[in-house]
């Protein structure tokens, strides 16, 4: 039997997003989830769920705040979870939550003159990368800047590995 991993999306209802991706949104969800599949499996995730929440900057902001005291929006948030649970298909544990502000995301492309596809890549990356254990401390990704700790250059290497992968088609 193989290994598999679970993964589930949803989208925050009152979300405005662009016409362009709305109209899209089942194949975007399939999409989504076709990536992070691989990746779960490139770090070794084994019967796992993730869930994956797409949500705005004002949503995401108060989580910002209420977890990490940090009154602004951000652009993933992962909490890990840990709980194990077993059904029909076998034992999973729960890995955890990967909550991304699609409008921040959208700033971020611009900000890092990234298409919107290697951006929304990025943040399942790293989001994923975050539930696998991993922490870059105060480092984040700026532009035109080499990351210099061990996750964001694992991060990296991922969306190097996987750059011809496509989310938004």
């Amino acid at each position: 039997m193989s290994v598999t991993n679970r993964v589930l999306i949803s989208f925050m209802e009152e979300m405005k997003i662009p016409k362009e991706i709305s109209e899209k949104i089942s194949s975007l969800q399939k999409n989504i989830e076709d990536f992070i599949q691989k990746v779960m499996s490139e770090l070794g995730f084994a019967n796992q769920e993730v869930s994956v929440f797409f949500c705005d900057n004002p949503y995401i902001k108060e989580l910002n705040k209420t977890y990490r005291n940090i009154d602004n929006a951000t652009d993933v948030l992962s909490f890990e979870n840990g709980d194990e649970y077993e059904d029909e298909e076998g034992k999973w544990k729960c890995a955890g939550d990967i909550v991304i502000s699609f409008e921040t995301l959208l700033e971020n492309s611009i900000y890092f003159d990234e298409n919107k596809d290697d951006e929304f890549k990025r943040l399942l990356v790293h989001g994923l990368l975050h539930l696998n254990g991993m922490d870059h401390g105060e480092e984040h990704i700026e532009k035109g800047v080499e990351p210099e700790c061990e996750m964001l250059k694992i991060q990296e290497n991922i969306l190097q590995k996987f750059k011809d992968e496509k989310i938004i088609l």
